[in-house]
């Protein structure tokens, strides 16, 4: 299993498939077809014959059941094809590090940055295991071509060992997930699952149940502009309210000061001149009621700024993004007790560890298909640091297998 699930996750981070937040189409590149198409084709290889990528680029293929029993429920695996725009994500050179001995990792094209068991502390726990990471100069493209990976190589076990009972099992490959779009033209009627697992991140053992609930609020500033010199009681500085605004939000609730369970508010991102600003200030919390207060918190400072600016015009635009999914799979209590009972079936100890951020699970399970989350071996995802062990994907595999496994038992 091992060898071949490493070929297959060096094959796919090869495909530059780096999303664009800055793109207007869906998918936002036309790049991520390539690994779509090459996803296809394997699966067609390897007997799914209903494999196909449709038009916005979501790959979809079954499994059909091996069993008698109709009873058994339909179960979906889910990865994301893109790759996060934070940092390059082209002409990838994964770097094997087989055997490691639990020493410093360095960067052949990258001498400013190391990866060291003291800053990544999961690292001491992969002595003797294969490390993968890029080169220095790129994202490694694991989060989430590992997920895939698994996901391939458990498809192709199951298929190779038809002595393990299963149900439909029904795989999907997203786009844009790290844009925030990856469920936009999801079609979950079309998937026909019972409920389904996204496998994305994080290290063995780590599944995940709980993310913030999410929106993110937009304000926009109007001021005048003038000659500086003859500004006088005429200039209104639109960059000048944005700061002011800024200063307004409260220091002890945003992410640098927050961890675990606590919320917090995030002003992002900037973008402004005298005439007009605009602001974007995200709202993240596992409890809804939070940011109903974070709202009313920040209408209450734009309104306190505006008495001093009157002849400014400011609005607040608010965009739901997604709810916590606990909401949502705490009706289907067995999607969690067989995710539970699968990983710990591998010898690893499981543990629900809270999203501080959301998933495609997010989004899917507020539309109805319950979709906890299961790890994929990766660690500082988005960075040039990132790197995957090859360990943790296979227990992800196996994570997998037993589901399949753990849906046809009672």
């Amino acid at each position: 299993m091992d060898s071949k699930l490493l070929d297959k996750f060096l094959k796919y981070v090869k495909v530059d498939t780096q999303s664009s937040d800055d793109s207007k189409s869906f998918p936002s590149t036309d790049k991520q077809f390539d690994l779509a198409e090459l996803l296809v084709e394997e699966l067609k290889t390897q007997g799914l014959k209903d494999a196909e990528v449709d038009k916005n680029c979501y790959v979809t293929a079954t499994l059909k059941s091996n069993t008698v029993n109709k009873d058994i429920p339909a179960v979906g695996f889910i990865a994301h094809l893109d790759t996060a725009p934070n940092a390059p994500g082209k002409n990838v050179k994964p770097q094997i590090y087989q055997n490691y001995k639990g020493d410093l990792i360095t960067f052949p094209e990258n001498p400013d940055i190391t990866l060291s068991p003291e800053d990544t502390p999961y690292l001491k726990k992969c002595v003797g295991d294969t490390i993968v990471t890029a080169d220095g100069t790129t994202l490694l493209g694991g989060d989430d071509k590992a997920g895939i990976a698994i996901i391939m190589t458990a498809v192709e076990y199951l298929i190779n060992h038809p002595e393990i009972s299963h149900g439909d099992i029904k795989v999907c490959f997203t786009p844009d997930e790290e844009i925030g779009q990856g469920t936009e033209h999801f079609d979950i009627d079309k998937f026909n699952t019972d409920f389904a697992y996204t496998v994305d991140g994080h290290m063995p053992g780590k599944i995940n149940k709980e993310t913030f609930s999410a929106d993110m609020i937009t304000i926009k500033i109007k001021g005048k502009d003038i000659h500086p010199g003859e500004a006088k009681n005429v200039m209104v500085n639109s960059i000048r309210i944005a700061s002011d605004i800024i200063a307004e939000l409260p220091k002890n609730v945003a992410p640098e000061t927050t961890e675990g369970y606590e919320p917090y508010i995030h002003p992002f991102e900037i973008n402004g001149t005298v005439e007009l600003t605009k602001i974007k200030i995200l709202l993240r919390s596992f409890k809804l009621e939070d940011l109903e207060l974070f709202k009313a918190k920040i209408e209450k400072s734009v309104n306190c700024v505006h008495k001093n600016y009157p002849s400014s015009e400011i609005n607040i635009e608010v965009k739901h993004q997604y709810k916590n999914m606990f909401e949502y799979l705490k009706e289907r209590p067995e999607a969690l007790d067989i995710l539970w009972k699968s990983v710990k079936e591998t010898g690893i100890t499981p543990e629900w560890k809270p999203v501080r951020g959301g998933t495609d699970g997010s989004r899917l399970s507020e539309k109805g298909l319950p979709t906890p989350n299961i790890f994929a071996g990766c660690e500082n995802s988005h960075s040039l640091k990132e790197y995957a062990s090859l360990n943790a994907m296979e227990n992800g595999v196996k994570t997998l297998v037993n589901i399949a496994q753990n849906c046809c038992k009672d």
